[in-house]
């Protein structure tokens, strides 16, 4: 089998996707009509066009406008949880075995709905749809870096509140200049202290001195993007010692301007220095992509083996927020349908 069937074919799974950026247009358009919401179009395609983000992209400010279309449908019960079904869906169409998709509630409750009655329909959109298709999910709880101390840690807290009912860690996004990550240490030592996974966006608007706060701060046991990891290498090699995971988005990076020239993103530098790479969509609309299209560019731009793109398949499961038997279950269903796709005996 040549390496890009083999990338469509596999078992993956993805550890860096948000909800918000990750809608259907014609679901984005059938509930904006329902709830009579403005959009600058009512056309498919125009609206397609307007929510994908593309190389005329500036910088990650410039790359967030298209979340106010699609967070703007996104304020009640219903819509909350036939959106993370369908994302889910469209995840298993991805042969996405599991997925940890992430989201910030506090932006959903402009109609009134309580942070609460949020967490209650996205879970129940993902566990309908894991009782429909073959594929496991879980959620990531996000603050945001300009929210308040006290509005993350509050954020914090319900993420430890559904802890065992769907949730598996927290996480902090949003504009990373001039917002460090220290300022939001109370709101993660709740996580700390209720034994819940973190997960930190860093070095990706920012220098490599993000990525160290949000590991030695916050207590960061993956890293969103950290495309700028390799200007400090003392800190890759305690990253890589400690198979502290990263997330990386090559659509994302590149629109973000996270890299000048996609040609000479890290990725590849990163796994040689035995880094826990792992491949993620961002936002499979924002972006424009899929997982699928994100293995496919990283194998043409950077000359990766079977090998390459087996591992960081596998980094994924293992980088996983999940008990350590689900864990091992996963790891041996898809090493066996690997070599089975492989001709491996």
């Amino acid at each position: 089998m040549d390496l890009l069937s083999f990338i469509k074919k596999a078992p993956k799974a993805e550890l860096h996707t948000h909800i918000d950026g990750g809608l259907r247009v014609e679901t984005v358009l059938e509930l904006a009509k329902k709830h009579n919401i403005k959009l600058p179009s009512y056309d498919n395609d125009t609206l397609r066009n307007i929510l994908t983000n593309d190389e005329n992209c500036q910088s990650l400010i410039d790359y967030f406008k298209p979340f106010d279309y699609t967070l703007s449908v996104m304020q009640t019960r219903d819509a909350l949880e036939r959106i993370t079904y369908e994302f889910l869906e469209d995840s298993f169409h991805q042969h996405i075995r599991y997925t940890e998709a992430r989201f910030c509630p506090s932006l959903h409750t402009n109609n009134g709905l309580s942070l609460q009655q949020v967490m209650d329909a996205v879970l129940k959109g993902k566990e309908q749809a894991e009782r429909d298709f073959n594929i496991s999910g879980n959620i990531i709880v996000s603050g945001l870096r300009q929210f308040d101390l006290q509005s993350n840690m509050e954020l914090a807290q319900l993420a430890v509140d559904y802890k065992n009912k769907g949730v598996v860690a927290f996480d902090l996004a949003g504009e990373e200049i001039n917002q460090p990550a220290k300022k939001h240490i109370k709101a993660f030592e709740i996580a700390i202290n209720n034994n819940l996974c973190r997960t930190v966006h860093a070095g990706e608007a920012d220098g490599a001195h993000s990525i160290a706060d949000a590991i030695h701060y916050l207590g960061a046991q993956r890293i969103g993007h950290g495309t700028n990891l390799f200007q400090d290498p003392d800190l890759l090699k305690y990253v890589a010692d400690r198979q502290i995971g990263l997330e990386v988005c090559l659509s994302s990076n590149m629109q973000t301007k996270s890299v000048k020239d996609i040609t000479k993103h890290p990725v590849k530098e990163y796994l040689k220095q035995h880094i826990a790479v792992t491949l993620n969509t961002d936002s499979t609309l924002i972006s424009g992509t899929n997982l699928y299209k994100e293995f496919e560019l990283a194998a043409k731009l950077f000359n990766f083996t079977t090998d390459d793109i087996v591992k960081m398949m596998t980094n994924a499961f293992e980088q996983a927020f999940i008990g350590i038997e689900e864990k091992e279950d996963l790891i041996k269903e898809i090493k066996t349908d690997f070599n089975k796709l492989l001709n491996i005996v």
